[in-house]
């Protein structure tokens, strides 16, 4: 199935953003998209999967795993060969059951013939890879829960009737929603490592832009992915390039000052908040080919880092993101 090329999305430069960090550095725990309906925030997580280098895993390893250690005892694998395919990016429908995402133990072939007979689930054909659900505020209680402690542990278990299967369940998670159809439980809100909030554009060029290319993509996708394939290779090119560099940016003392005086002005709970502040920044610093995290940089990734963390004041109205920059511009100046 052909998506529409990362390149070619008009404006959301904060979403487009976002995505590209977490390309670059997985660890820094995925992001959240809310905004209105028709912004093109399915379109840019499908896109980006057009944009993620292909990674190494064992040929028939359903968990994509890299080396046997990390391959659980019910893969079935006869040899260990290797290959390359594309970064999983697996959908999470809303409906799907808890079999679904965790997988499935076959009771009866484990009693009659002493096997472990496990059918994957979306956990693990999304380890090493990204685990994407839309209206993740419509997500069920159940399936939060199960999220929940998947992200904690990095590893997904299957219990059932005495049995018990383990495998590594490593993904960026990313989820998008519309707030007016509910909000999303604080403990799933808190892993997100980003958030970004959309909106339609206002700018009357900019609309008609995003109507011309979408018309032109729906007509004749082949030739509209030709006319931006030069711009996808370099932006995946330039994605690698930081993903390597990342390890070699320095993060100075006083960034880590600024980073703690912000979370702190911010009333931020915990230190999720200046940790993932690092990381976002430290990505960005890396995509730019910078050899070190300037407060530019903490600047640019402030408000999708520490928004979605600040306790609610009802007497404010202009909202997080307005807040996280009216206190980057008192504490950064």
């Amino acid at each position: 199935m052909t998506h529409f090329p990362f390149s070619a999305i008009v404006g959301q430069d904060d979403m487009k953003r976002a995505m590209i960090l977490t390309a670059i550095d997985p660890k820094i725990g995925g992001v959240l998209v809310f905004g209105d309906r028709g912004t093109g925030k399915s379109t840019a997580v499908r896109a980006l999967a057009g944009l993620l280098p292909p990674i190494q895993a064992l040929r028939g390893c359903p968990v994509n795993a890299e080396t046997p250690d990390d391959s659980p005892d019910w893969a079935g694998l006869s040899t260990f060969f290797t290959e390359i395919r594309p970064t999983p990016v697996i959908d999470l429908p809303l409906g799907a059951t808890e079999d679904r995402v965790v997988g499935a133990l076959d009771i009866e072939k484990a009693l009659t013939k002493g096997e472990k007979a496990f059918e994957p689930g979306l956990l693990a054909r999304a380890n090493r890879g990204y685990l994407y659900i839309d209206e993740v505020n419509l997500l069920e209680d159940h399936i939060v829960d199960l999220l929940l402690d998947v992200a904690q542990s990095g590893e997904n278990v299957v219990e059932r009737e005495g049995l018990s299967i383990r495998h590594p369940a490593r993904f960026v998670l990313v989820g998008s929603g519309n707030p007016e159809e509910g909000e999303l439980r604080p403990q799933l809100l808190d892993r997100f490592g980003l958030s970004v909030e959309v909106r339609s554009p206002r700018d009357l060029a900019q609309r008609i832009e995003v109507i011309k290319r979408r018309d032109a993509f729906e007509t004749d996708p082949a030739a509209f992915m030709d006319r931006f394939a030069d711009a996808e290779k370099d932006m995946q090119s330039q994605i690698i390039k930081a993903r390597n560099g990342l390890s070699r940016v320095s993060t100075p003392d006083e960034i880590l000052e600024d980073c703690a005086s912000l979370c702190l002005a911010l009333g931020s709970d915990g230190l999720r908040g200046e940790l993932t502040l690092i990381r976002a920044a430290r990505a960005l610093a890396a995509f730019e080919g910078k050899r070190k995290i300037r407060r530019d940089h903490l600047r640019s990734v402030s408000a999708i880092a520490l928004s979605h963390r600040l306790r609610r004041d009802p007497l404010d109205e202009a909202g997080s993101s307005a807040r996280v920059a009216r206190t980057v511009e008192s504490v950064l100046g």
